[in-house]
This record gives structure tokens, sequence and C-alpha cells, in this order.
């Protein structure tokens, strides 16, 4: 009894600390952000915090409002995670409720393993946690500034993209133009 206690104490301390400084970013960032994603009309996306209670079939996630969701999925189907999924992350999930009334997730993209530094042949840049694109190419003629989850695509800019894999050093992208490869620049 005491374990699942601490564990609640434990997952409303993360969710208040979430919301506080999502709080100080929207009043300190004109940038779209991570925290405001969820604003976006018609996103079908869920944003949120991997829980602790996450197994191989369940994925807790303690979304931006401070609800806890548990979501049916497959931990084994690449084409259903992509970026892994560990307790603290942040997730963006897509998903239904099916007929059995549970929520079940048809992909989970690993928002803290997306952010950071990427690299292709042509390319270079920073996913910020505030929603900004760092370039690291300074000749680029029209480089990516901003970045958001939108109905489990990856809009840069106005490029859309599918996720099609995400890994510790590799990030596979895809739209109409083709599928962009890019490895993780440390």
């Amino acid at each position: 009894m005491n374990r699942k206690l601490s564990t609640i104490l434990m997952v409303v301390f993360v969710a208040l600390v979430f919301v506080a400084c999502d709080g100080d970013k929207k009043k300190n960032n004109k940038q779209q952000s991570l925290s405001t994603m969820e604003e976006s009309k018609g996103d079908s996306t869920m944003y949120g915090v991997c829980g602790d209670n996450t197994g191989m079939h369940v994925l807790e996630l303690i979304t931006v409002q401070g609800d806890t969701l548990s979501y049916v999925f497959d931990v084994e189907d690449g084409a259903t995670v992509k970026g892994g999924i560990l307790a603290g992350d942040r997730l963006a999930v897509v998903g239904y409720k099916n007929a059995d009334g549970e929520y079940e997730a048809t992909e989970v993209l690993n928002l803290t393993t997306l952010m950071g530094k990427w690299r292709s042949i042509d390319k270079q840049f920073e996913l910020m946690e505030d929603g900004t694109v760092l370039s690291g190419v300074k000749e680029e003629s029209q480089p990516w500034t901003a970045w958001k989850v939108y109905n489990g695509k990856l809009l840069l800019n106005k490029d859309t993209f599918s996720v099609n894999a995400l890994g510790a050093d590799s990030l596979y992208l895809e739209n109409a133009h083709g599928i962009f490869t890019f490895t993780r620049q440390k």
C-alpha cells in the first residue's frame, strides 16, 4: 500500500512540476512550444508524460491537463512506438477508443528522444524543447525555424513528415518528396 501511495504522490509531483514549468514557458516565450501543441484545433494527438505504470502492453500517459489515461499497445511493434518509452519521457500519442471501451494507441512518438541535434548529408538542425529549430547550416536558403507534432505527424515549418523510425541515433522522415535519413549529432 505504501508503494502505491508513493507512486501516486510521485506522479502528482511530476505532473505539478510539468504544469508549473509549462506555465513559465508560455509567459516567457512567444514561439510555439510543446506545451501549447495540445491547443491546436483539430489535433487528435494526446500529449503528456509516460507514467511509472507503463508495461509491456499498457501505456500510462499523464496528460498535460493532469489526467491519467491508460492505452493498450504493443511495445514490440516498431510501427506503433517510435523513440522507445521510459517513465518521465514526454510523449505524443495518437489513438482511439476500441469496442471494449479501452484507449488503444496506434502511434506513440517519444518527444524526449526526438529533441536534439540531427544531421543528414545536406541538413543540420536542432529541435528545441520550446518548439524552435536551430539550423546548423548558415547558408541554407529555407531553414526550418519551428516544429510541432500535429495528428501524429512532424511539422517542420510548413513541411509535414511521417516519422517512419526514431531511435537513439537515427531518424527517418517521409513526405511526398521521399524518405529522409538523419543521424544524431553530438
